[in-house]
């Protein structure tokens, strides 16, 4: 797959606006090109401009090898860690940067809590790149998802704080590196 190579859609296909995070649909026949693919979802350029097309809905385009381009997560078996929880955050990404919110910085916090009945509730804070990102509800809405996936999860919650801003210093090195700031 190369930048210029052209796809398109053999369907009406569900996808999120980037970056204002409004949901759209997709006409069958559109022309796009692939961005990027990372954590299960698919990010894509058309004429109009970019989307992110969730990985559930990537077989609507023609000629996608899904099994090379999309990896899912594999399904979390065993018991919950707060180990699988930080990895389960590093499957997701900014459909506009190639690294994952944990090695972006984006993750604040991670907290777990122990019901009396044993299962487990994670509640994570984390911040965005910009203020005005509508992607925002977005990218948190994923990371909910796969933290609620891990097994002995009751409860996921996933909230958006802007303190402290973030600045491109809170990149990891593996970030950097990623994003060729090294």
């Amino acid at each position: 797959m190369t930048p210029t190579q052209e796809f398109s859609l053999v369907q009406a296909t569900a996808a999120t606006a980037i970056p204002a995070g409004d949901p759209v649909t997709l006409p069958a026949g559109t022309r796009l090109h692939i961005m990027q693919t990372l954590g299960g979802n698919v990010t894509v350029r058309t004429d109009r401009g970019l989307y992110r097309i969730a990985g559930a809905d990537a077989n609507a385009i023609s000629g996608l090898d899904l099994g090379r381009f999309v990896a899912s997560p594999a399904p979390a078996i065993g018991e919950f860690s707060e180990h699988a929880a930080w990895e389960a955050l590093k499957t997701c990404f900014d459909p506009e940067i190639p690294v994952n919110i944990v090695d972006l910085g984006l993750v604040y916090d991670l907290a777990v809590e122990t019901t009396p009945a044993g299962g487990r509730i994670v509640e994570v804070k984390m911040t965005l790149t910009a203020p005005g990102c509508g992607m925002g509800p977005v990218i948190a809405e994923d990371a909910r998802q796969k933290i609620a996936a891990l097994p002995g999860v009751d409860s996921a919650k996933v909230h958006i704080v802007w303190d402290p801003v973030w600045t491109p210093q809170m990149i990891t090195g593996e970030g950097r590196k990623i994003l060729g700031l090294e």
